[in-house]
């Protein structure tokens, strides 16, 4: 058994609880316009190149055996072909390997439950004396279920704490497949609005709040995270319709209350490199005093509420 993994970050501290260590599963079934890891949306490896770091030297042309780089103009410069349409990138990383700058990088790799595991397990003292442990995040872990099942019962059979981050949109038999291996869900509410929803996200929500109820109806432990981001869905009303949802769900014994996570730009270097447009701007930022209303809102209702910010 193995998955798809485009990182794996140690020493996570915003992931759940204590210090964890954060496996980036590829592939998600949305289109967050906000989102921070576009290189994990596809289920594919990816080439990222950092143009500040190219030579322009010309060897992935020659180590490319698709033909998708190519040096060209006056003066030469370097070209992924891929962006315009020409090929698509299998990920055979023989660019990236052959760049002497280190200006390409192959995002994604087959890693097996095996080898995953042993990256996890080389930082057990630091979960036992901070209570972290292992988060699944990505991309969205759960559209890759047998990894995500296979990789946390691994977990729990070391007694290591199991957490996933999911943005809902899977099957309910996933996530019914899941819940009895993971000691947290951190899973992510991004629209009231099914319409509006689908707007900034390419689907709608009616999955996502299904799923999310029949976790907390089964007593599954579940923090609900928010993005928030200016235009988009940070404004009170939308934060109104969110308190009153999760009002009903106050008492049961799985809910361990919201993050609020405004936005922040820590990932749209990455669409340069990947060739894409990245289409928020500075006025996507979420003023300080939205933040103190929204959390007020939620105390008022009773809901327990924490910003993170990133």
């Amino acid at each position: 058994m193995d998955a798809r993994i485009f990182n794996i970050q140690k020493y996570s501290i915003y992931d759940g609880p204590g210090i964890r260590t954060l496996v980036f599963f590829q592939g998600c079934p949305l289109r967050c316009l906000w989102c921070s890891n576009p290189e994990g949306k596809e289920a594919r490896s990816r080439i990222m190149w950092n143009a500040g770091f190219c030579a322009h030297c010309g060897r992935c042309v020659a180590a490319c055996a698709q033909g998708l780089h190519a040096i060209a103009g006056s003066p030469p410069r370097h070209e992924f072909r891929e962006e315009a349409g020409e090929g698509r990138c299998e990920g055979c990383g023989a660019c990236a390997n052959a760049c002497p700058e280190r200006a390409l990088a192959l995002s994604g790799r087959r890693m097996s439950i095996d080898e995953i595991m042993a990256v996890v397990l080389e930082d057990r003292v630091f979960y036992q004396t901070s209570g972290g442990g292992l988060t699944l995040g990505g991309g969205e872990p759960l559209a890759q279920p047998e990894a995500a099942v296979a990789l946390l019962t691994k977990a729990k059979a070391e007694g290591i704490s199991t957490a996933v981050e999911t943005c809902g949109h899977v099957p309910a038999d996933t996530v019914a497949r899941v819940a009895p291996l993971a000691d947290l869900f951190l899973y992510d509410i991004k629209h009231m609005d099914s319409g509006r929803h689908k707007e900034l996200t390419g689907r709608d929500n009616t999955v996502i709040l299904e799923n999310l109820k029949s976790l907390l109806a089964s007593g599954a432990q579940v923090r609900v995270r928010m993005p928030l981001i200016s235009g988009c869905n940070a404004d009170l009303e939308e934060m109104r319709a969110r308190a009153g949802f999760l009002q009903a769900w106050r008492d049961a014994p799985g809910f361990r209350g919201v993050d609020l996570l405004p936005y922040h730009k820590l990932g749209v270097h990455k669409y340069t490199q990947l060739g894409e447009s990245y289409s928020l701007d500075e006025a996507a930022a979420v003023p300080a005093e939205f933040l103190e209303q929204a959390k007020a809102l939620f105390e008022a209702a009773g809901l327990p509420v924490a910003v993170v910010r990133h």
